[in-house]
């Protein structure tokens, strides 16, 4: 498993130092999620896996100082209110206080108050749950559980390897943005800035999804020339 390892380790460590921890993470996350797929033995996956933890503390004193306040405050947000802490407290209130149903389209008041930061890119989940509360946020997710799984379909139903492990590339890429956005944003992970698929602000998240997204049309239309 020297050669994937390597694959991975390589651009994430270099996609790490720029810095940007959480594209870093999405790199390995996405190529983890590819070789479960690839049915990699158990004892290789435990060894990946060991490595990781043992590099755990190289990477530690290699992140830049505010990456580790990000990673600290996650643990015990209390450290800095109102430093690095700042971002996911407001996100936070601003979650809670839709409620079920949410204050109305722009009626939020954390929103439009402005004490909420990155509303348009990282925090964006948090703008529609202060707004549209609980049930839009739900319906949201749902969009998102959709379009996963019609990603996973397409990947089984494809009769070349090389076109499932693209669908399943793509898939785990829709899968873990939206995993590790909405946790950043609702305190079940460390801020990272990672956009919402198809939902925040950014020209190069759109294009590069909407690659993704052509990618498994054509998977899915081509299935039955591998017959």
């Amino acid at each position: 498993m020297w050669q994937p390892f390597l694959l991975i380790v390589a651009p994430a460590l270099l996609i790490v130092k720029q810095p940007d921890l959480g594209t870093g993470l999405m790199v390995v996350a996405v190529s983890f999620s590819i070789l479960l797929f690839a049915r990699m033995k158990w004892r290789s996956l435990l060894l990946l896996v060991l490595s990781g933890l043992c590099a755990a503390p190289f990477l530690w004193m290699h992140l830049k100082e505010y990456q580790q306040r990000r990673i600290l405050t996650f643990l015990s947000p209390e450290l800095d209110p109102l430093g690095a802490g700042y971002h996911i407290n407001q996100s936070k209130i601003a979650i809670g206080s839709g409620m079920a149903w949410g204050k109305g389209f722009l009626n939020g008041t954390q929103t439009r108050l402005h004490f909420l930061p990155e509303q348009h890119t990282d925090f964006a989940f948090s703008v529609l749950a202060e707004e549209w509360g609980f049930v839009g946020g739900l319906c949201l997710l749902l969009l998102y559980a959709f379009l996963i799984l019609w990603g996973i379909q397409i990947a089984l139903s494809s009769k070349d390897k090389f076109g499932t492990m693209i669908a399943l590339g793509v898939v785990a890429i829709v899968f873990w943005q939206t995993v590790i956005n909405v946790g950043m944003t609702t305190g079940l992970l460390p801020v990272v800035g990672i956009p919402l698929v198809f939902f925040s602000y950014g020209g190069s998240s759109i294009l590069s999804t909407m690659v993704g997204m052509g990618l498994l049309m054509n998977i899915s239309m081509r299935r039955f020339m591998f017959q």
